[in-house]
């Protein structure tokens, strides 16, 4: 979606499974300024300013204290995902809210990190939309991200400059992410 008054194009949603972007803590911004995007460089390559995630929510809570602030644990077939939403995401809020776990959701929003006192960096992602969605989008979701995931894989060993600094700093064990791969598409023919 591009809005041609301002040149703003709004960046793609990559779709990344739990386990990667837990992962993840590799962080890059594009210019110099307050307004330069961030992006969050996972370990299979992906150059993510926003994800796309579908999966099961099984908790949430409202840690708000003046207005709602809604936190969720939303699984896939690889892990958890933790979305938050509030004031500044109200629709994304109001769906949370609404929510009665356990029940598929699709989420779009921004990957966010912290860094807690011992060092560890938790990933979490800001929601920009959310929607309740059935099984058939969700298993669809998994295949999609499957084959995305194993052809970001094949990339690792090239010359593409967002692979060459997953390799780098993630030290990326192709073989983990390939059997990661194979669990989610297996965990869809046991159901």
């Amino acid at each position: 979606m591009a809005d041609s008054s301002s040149g703003f194009v709004r960046e793609i949603a990559h779709r990344i499974f739990a386990a990667e972007l837990k992962e993840s803590n590799l962080q890059a911004k594009e210019g110099h300024d307050q307004y330069s995007p961030s992006y969050l460089i996972t370990p299979t390559g992906a150059k993510a300013n926003r994800v796309f995630i579908v999966g099961t929510l099984t908790e949430k809570e409202d840690i708000g204290t003046d207005s709602e602030f809604w936190r969720g644990r939303i699984v896939d077939p690889t892990g958890a995902f933790f979305v938050s939403a509030g004031q500044y995401q109200p629709e994304a809020a109001q769906v949370l809210a609404r929510s009665a776990p356990p029940e598929f959701l699709a989420v779009i929003g921004k990957p966010t990190t912290f860094t807690t006192k011992e060092g560890n960096v938790l990933v979490s992602i800001r929601a920009e939309s959310m929607h309740v969605v059935d099984g058939a989008t969700r298993d669809r979701w998994v295949v999609e991200t499957a084959d995305l995931t194993a052809k970001r894989l094949s990339k690792l060993n090239g010359t593409e400059p967002d692979a060459v600094k997953a390799k780098e700093h993630y030290s990326t064990n192709v073989e983990q992410y390939k059997a990661m791969v194979a669990m989610a598409l297996e965990s869809m023919k046991v159901r």
